[in-house]
């Protein structure tokens, strides 16, 4: 298999580091285009002058503009979509609809008047997920495809005022795009081909604060809400 040459050109502004912006890019394309022999992709800076594609380093082939206005062969572009999700490896914008590998479950949810704590003057809503054991997909992820996965039963916590109520139906979104659990190896346990929480932070107890995954937590809110916007979910 021949060496595939890709460039980058760093965006630079105030405080912008363009060579460690590059070295980012450089990890992610090595984990998308790597071969299977693990051969290494050289990578080097492009001339901005050039009218070529990003990745391959050659004359656009049915040239394709995205949301943030970077440019790709439309192979190119797939290739990337199919490997890393329809983010944008220069800039990591989300362009188009993310779909994780999560196994078939429902969402369900009802409202308490306790409140949480560090929301005294509301209630709390309870999220249950509940995941059926099943069969590993064969065209996701999986650790092991073909084979069985163990389910799981899941309850989280939000505090049942404006903004969670709006985070609510942020994680619902993220449900049905199949991004909030996956299947792995359970850190609590050290099973495998288990169902898992992905990396969309959740409250699973109410008391106990950070370090229990419960409340109070000031800043929960907003970082779970980063978290759905880099997942194009906002």
């Amino acid at each position: 298999m021949a060496d595939v040459n890709v460039s980058f050109v760093a965006k630079q502004g105030a405080g912008g580091d363009p060579d460690s912006a590059f070295n980012e890019f450089t990890n992610l394309v090595q984990t998308c285009l790597g071969n299977s022999s693990g051969t290494t992709i050289p990578l080097r800076h492009a001339d901005p002058d050039e009218d070529t594609c990003s990745i391959c380093m050659d004359t656009f082939t049915n040239k394709k503009k995205i949301k943030c206005s970077h440019e790709f062969c439309e192979e190119c572009l797939t290739q990337l979509v199919n490997s890393m999700g329809p983010i944008c490896p220069l800039c990591k914008t989300v362009f188009g609809k993310m779909e994780g590998d999560q196994p078939d479950g429902t969402m369900s949810w009802i409202a308490h008047r306790h409140p949480l704590p560090g929301f005294p003057d509301c209630g709390s809503i309870v999220i249950t997920y509940n995941i059926p054991s099943g069969t590993q997909m064969v065209n996701a992820k999986h650790p092991n495809p073909g084979q069985p996965h163990i389910g799981v039963i899941r309850a989280a916590y939000l505090p049942d005022n404006r903004e969670g109520r709006e985070v609510l139906q942020l994680l619902r979104r993220a449900f049905d795009q199949k991004l909030i659990f996956t299947v792995g190896t359970s850190r609590n346990t050290g099973g495998s081909d288990q169902v898992i929480w992905n990396d969309i932070e959740h409250k699973t107890y109410t008391y106990g604060g950070p370090l229990k995954f419960g409340y109070p937590d000031p800043g929960y809110l907003g970082r779970v809400r980063e978290k759905l916007k880099a997942k194009g979910i906002e």
